[in-house]
């Protein structure tokens, strides 16, 4: 472990780097942490011990924050070192076998081939994490062990998976999604010895510990959910606040789902007469997703459609935002055709990399076109690419708190923004309206699906069919959905939750302010605060409003408002 600051300093700057550094060493591959210095060239060490360790700072670290004076710096440190415990308790590295945000092996394939290594240090820094990957797998297979032991087995479909992915790579050298990472010439020979002699070994020795060890105690498609293993009621909970930063019950989070899908409908059936003359929201959305016509004919396609769409949100931009970023989002394919419809990646805090839109170009004539409006507005412009890169060059502002990874913030602006977009007049057509009809249908059906499968004890196979029901997601991208979910637990509840609160402030913000409300300037207290929990949210636009209401009493100046 390479944990610096001394542990007797109980300052707040001091407690917040310490955490910072507990955070990178808990994922190096964390995306909001990529390039933060001395962690390059390392992968997470999924020795028990070494998470214990971690936990063990982590704890500390949230006790000694709780005992200094209240504030906003405080609060983050607190909501984000217990994050840490609640991740590290929930144990999940060692039953998820292949999804994109928490499984060692999705860690891997996702996240480390979007590196763009720039100059010597970086590149033996990238090539020193392919020669770490033997020892990580190993450590995967003894926590994959241990759950099995426990009680704590993967869903057998989930290994399944697992193993057909990893012989998909093993069978394909030219395809080796580590290989397409731009190297200098000598730093690319380098590489192809530590794939063939390294990495591919270690991922067949991996696949052969899956299939024959792991695979026989999987559980079935009808116990996906936490509520099937040991104490996993109690790590569903705790994996719920991490995400949501409240403390709704599973109960209420589904009932909130459930009203929010219903209210969907009215909109459907408005918007699909305008398109199409149809009526009905199931009619809608079964020709939303069958149509051959607004399906993609190409994987350019499909990434000039996202450059047209944040183009025509960064022209319009000004109007909203005052605080803008200065560099631009770049788009490019996503490197793992198994992975999201469409992801963001902040810029690398070593510069080696801009902030980027990935899109999954994967079979194209499978994927509806009318939905890529609203992704690029959330995964890009006004979204993630507006949050994370005004996060990152915040001046005076703790490290910590730019880089915080608080999801129900960063996936409820990202869902804000789609719905923001309309008002900004950003969306093409009733089409693509419709698209983002089809993004809130998802996330109001994510509350529904994700606590069902853990909380209430749903198969696989009824989360699919609520999916297919409720939203526009084919068959394949339904169960892929699921799988998410099952891998990634409570991950999903924050899109909405977060949405929601952050609608319900403005409201209170303009309810206040009335007629010297600016859209701009609640923006840019949203975005200037860095990533928050929502309570802390709350505060601080309590805080703001108040301020805007006293510098309107100095100067008599009246804001615009749009």
């Amino acid at each position: 472990m390479q944990i610096t600051a001394q542990h007797g300093d109980t300052t707040t700057t001091v407690l917040a780097d310490r955490l910072l550094e507990v955070m990178v060493e808990e994922d190096p591959l964390n995306d909001a942490l990529d390039g933060y210095p001395h962690f390059t060239d390392r992968l997470a060490d999924l020795d028990e011990t070494a998470e214990q360790e971690l936990r063990a700072m982590a704890a500390a670290i949230a006790a000694e924050a709780a005992r200094l004076p209240a504030s906003t710096d405080t609060a983050v440190i607190i909501q984000q070192a217990q994050s840490v415990v609640a991740r590290l308790d929930a144990r999940l590295v060692e039953h998820t076998m292949s999804g994109y945000d928490h499984s060692p092996l999705g860690r891997l394939l996702g996240a480390m081939p979007i590196a763009r290594p720039s100059g010597d240090v970086q590149e033996a820094d990238f090539l020193a994490r392919l020669a770490a990957i033997p020892v990580f797998l190993a450590h995967a297979a003894e926590r994959h062990r241990a759950g099995v032991a426990a009680g704590r087995v993967p869903v057998a479909d989930r290994t399944a998976h697992a193993v057909a992915r990893i012989e998909r790579y093993l069978a394909a050298p030219p395809d080796d999604p580590f290989a397409a990472v731009p190297l200098s010439m000598a730093a690319a020979e380098r590489r192809e010895t530590v794939l063939a002699d390294t990495v591919r070994p270690a991922m067949a020795a991996y696949r052969d510990v899956l299939r024959e060890e792991i695979a026989p105690h999987g559980r079935p498609a009808e116990r996906p959910g936490l509520c099937w293993v040991t104490d996993g009621e109690l790590s569903y909970a705790g994996l719920a606040r991490v995400h949501t930063t409240t403390d709704r019950s599973a109960d209420e989070l589904h009932r909130i789902g459930l009203a929010l899908v219903a209210r969907l409908d009215e909109e459907y059936a408005q918007l699909g007469a305008q398109a199409f003359g149809m009526t009905g929201a199931a009619a809608v959305r079964a020709h939303l997703r069958t149509a051959p016509e607004l399906r993609w004919s190409g994987a350019e396609e499909i990434l000039d459609a996202a450059r047209v769409g944040i183009a025509r949100a960064e022209a319009a931009a000004p109007d909203w935002f005052g605080i803008r970023p200065e560099q631009a989002c770049t788009v490019a394919p996503s490197p793992d055709g198994d992975g999201p419809v469409a992801f963001y990646v902040p810029p690398a805090l070593n510069g080696s990399r801009p902030g980027t839109y990935f899109a999954n170009v994967a079979v194209p004539a499978q994927r509806c076109r009318v939905t890529a409006e609203a992704l690029a507005f959330h995964e890009a412009v006004p979204g993630h690419h507006f949050q994370f890169t005004i996060a990152q060059n915040l001046d005076g502002m703790l490290p910590l708190r730019r880089m915080a990874w608080i999801n129900s913030y960063i996936e409820g602006w990202g869902l804000y923004a789609e719905r923001l977009a309309d008002e900004m007049g950003l969306y093409s057509g009733p089409e693509a309206r419709l698209g983002m009809l089809a993004m809130d249908s998802l996330r109001a059906a994510r509350l529904v699906v994700d606590t069902g499968l853990h909380a209430f004890g749903w198969g696989r196979q009824r989360a699919v069919d609520y999916l297919l029901t409720n939203t526009l997601l084919s068959a394949d991208e339904a169960g892929a959905e699921a799988d998410r979910y099952i891998e990634f637990p409570g991950q999903a509840l924050s899109y909405m939750v977060g949405r929601l609160e952050i609608e319900r402030l403005r409201t209170r913000c303009a309810a206040e302010l009335g007629g010297r409300f600016d859209i701009r300037n609640f923006h840019d207290a949203v975005l200037s605060g860095g990533p928050l929990p929502m309570a802390v949210l709350d505060s601080a636009l309590a805080t703001w409003s108040s301020e805007q209401l006293e510098h309107a009493g100095t100067t008599g100046s009246k804001p615009r408002s749009n």
